[in-house]
């Protein structure tokens, strides 16, 4: 197979592959943030304390991540008719894929949100503020760079999750390589493949790090607990506070 030939597949395989993991990757962060949330504010201890709902929707997340992918888009197959009307293509692959990463994604958010300083929720709570407003005044500011982290693996976990979806008829970039590299021993074709996938999976990488950083040390980002410690700070001596003290 000539480099032409190739590029005249990978090209459309690209975009299939792209397309399924953004459709999938923003059902993903709708879906998955809240559940995530839930998990912490329903805990014991939490603003939303309900152990019974916290036990429920953690019972869920487990089950949904235990399930092995392949096996997952199996099972979904009826639903995946019900959404799309076909259980074929990018389109109908990126309904399996949204509910294989959900779980995944809630567990990561839920790791991101604990591990926010206990002591400025009880700040905010003490000086009035409700629940609505301590998750977006402190939680979802604290835990950002965490939680965009967590985002970039989630998104890496379903481009590998995509290539598995090729192999049941899900399209892509996975379907190529199952169909030329496997069933027609076009093995170069598949490392080339193997190739866009590993440069793919590193631009996201990159990108995702450096998202983390500039908002861990964004110069117009003020932490919650930067205003409680000026706040409380002695506040520096004016110049009438100097003459007097001669």
């Amino acid at each position: 197979m000539t480099w032409d030939q190739m590029q005249e597949l990978m090209w459309p395989a690209t975009w299939e592959t792209l397309g399924m993991v953004g459709i999938a990757g923003l059902a993903t962060l709708l879906v998955g943030l809240p559940v995530g949330l839930l998990l912490v504010l329903t805990d014991k201890g939490g603003l939303l304390q309900n152990l019974p709902v916290s036990r429920v929707l953690g019972a869920v997340v487990n089950v949904g991540r235990s399930i092995p992918f392949v096996i997952l888009i199996v099972a979904v197959i009826p639903f995946t008719k019900l959404v799309m009307g076909t259980s074929l293509g990018w389109q109908a692959a990126s309904v399996p894929l949204a509910i294989g990463a959900i779980p995944f994604f809630a567990r990561l958010v839920e790791t991101s949100v604990r591990e926010v300083d206990g002591g400025l929720v009880e700040a905010l709570k003490s000086m009035g503020a409700g629940t609505g407003t301590i998750v977006r005044k402190t939680l979802l500011p604290e835990a950002l760079p965490s939680l965009v982290a967590s985002a970039t693996t989630t998104v890496i976990a379903l481009i590998g999750y995509s290539a598995m979806a090729g192999t049941v008829g899900g399209g892509g970039l996975g379907s190529l390589a199952i169909t030329y590299g496997y069933l027609r021993f076009e093995t170069a074709f598949m490392w080339v493949i193997v190739a866009e996938i590993v440069v793919i999976v590193t631009a996201i990488q990159l990108l995702g790090d450096f998202a983390a950083r500039r908002l861990s040390h964004r110069g117009d980002y003020r932490s919650p607990l930067s205003f409680f410690r000026s706040a409380t700070a002695k506040p520096d001596a004016t110049e009438e506070d100097l003459l007097s003290s001669r």
